[in-house]
């Protein structure tokens, strides 16, 4: 072999290791690379369903905040005698702790079995302005659909809203209504960890129109179990209550809300704890189940679902007692 036939051999084989050592980095950065982008493609992912979520939550919390400034509304522009201002009418809001309602039954007269860490049901009544079925369209309850002048306080608008599950048995935030046609709900949005509410009650004596505290709907109806009522029967004690009640001293409502994603992409161990209502409140009301929502407690295959949590306190501009 010439001289210059071994230095080529000897560049040839240089450059053949160089070139499988080329291709090794190669790839070793590609596999790097590949893992960041597809570490960046899972973080986009859980940041975008948050923001999905949080969107969601601060929507529904719009619309419920709409509704409770309607609680209560009177139309006195109306040619004839203002409708639902009279003492003995019932209370333009309600609620219930850890209950679900059904889509037709009347109002909240028919509680079900609460659902997604006992969820509350928030109502309230208010008349509507115009005439026809629909009203003029400045009154709406809580699915967007225009509510008339009513002829009678029991004909009076409706917003409800109460968490039930759907089809797939995925729990849903529902608002329900009364149409011409009769009662119905429609979904709002749906993962639902707990929705929650609390009541601004005014419990001097007699009273100013400022809230004292904030309650959840068992301790008001215990509240109004304690009034001193009047009436040689029953249905004059009746009114009474429907008079002294509680829940006619409400000046503002406190709602809470934790919504989930459907898949669990989170990189952490799902350790985050929600107090819907602040950790003291949460502390305090123990037999209170959805006010706290812990991780740790939740089933393994739930716990690395993105959450967030969202509330509210609105103020009613039309308090009465």
């Amino acid at each position: 072999m010439t001289r210059f036939e071994c230095q080529t051999a000897r560049s040839a084989g240089r450059t053949l290791v160089e070139f499988l050592i080329a291709l090794a980095l190669t790839m070793l950065l590609a596999l790097l690379a590949s893992g960041m982008l597809m570490a960046a493609a899972h973080g986009y992912r859980q940041h975008n369903d948050q923001q999905d979520l949080s969107d969601a939550a601060q929507q529904v919390l719009n619309v419920i905040a709409q509704a409770v400034r309607q609680a209560g509304y009177v139309e006195w522009d109306s040619s004839g005698a203002p409708v639902g201002w009279v003492g003995e009418v019932p209370a333009a809001v309600a609620g219930l702790d850890g209950r679900s309602l059904s889509r037709n039954s009347d109002g909240i007269s028919v509680p079900l079995p609460g659902v997604a860490h006992g969820s509350d049901v928030l109502a309230v009544r208010y008349a509507g302005s115009g005439g026809g079925a629909s009203g003029d369209g400045s009154m709406l309850n809580c699915a967007g659909f225009g509510v008339a002048l009513p002829d009678d306080p029991a004909a009076q608008g409706w917003s409800i809203f109460y968490v039930a599950l759907d089809a797939a048995g995925v729990a849903e935030l529902r608002c329900k209504y009364r149409s011409a046609s009769g009662w119905g709900s429609d979904a709002l949005v749906r993962g639902v960890e707990s929705f929650q509410v609390l009541y601004g009650v005014d419990t001097d004596i007699p009273a100013d129109g400022v809230p004292n505290g904030y309650f959840s709907a068992r301790t008001i109806n215990l509240l109004d179990a304690s009034l001193l009522l009047e009436g040689a029967n029953p249905a004059q004690r009746l009114l009474d209550l429907q008079r002294k009640t509680y829940w006619k001293r409400i000046g503002s409502i406190r709602v809470a809300l934790v919504l989930h994603g459907e898949v669990a992409n989170r990189a952490d161990t799902g350790s985050r704890q929600f107090d819907l209502f602040g950790a003291s409140y949460s502390d305090v009301h123990g037999e209170d189940e959805g006010v706290r929502i812990d991780e740790r407690r939740l089933p393994e295959s739930q716990r690395r679902r993105t959450r967030v949590m969202l509330a509210t306190t609105v103020a009613l501009r039309n308090t009465r007692s």
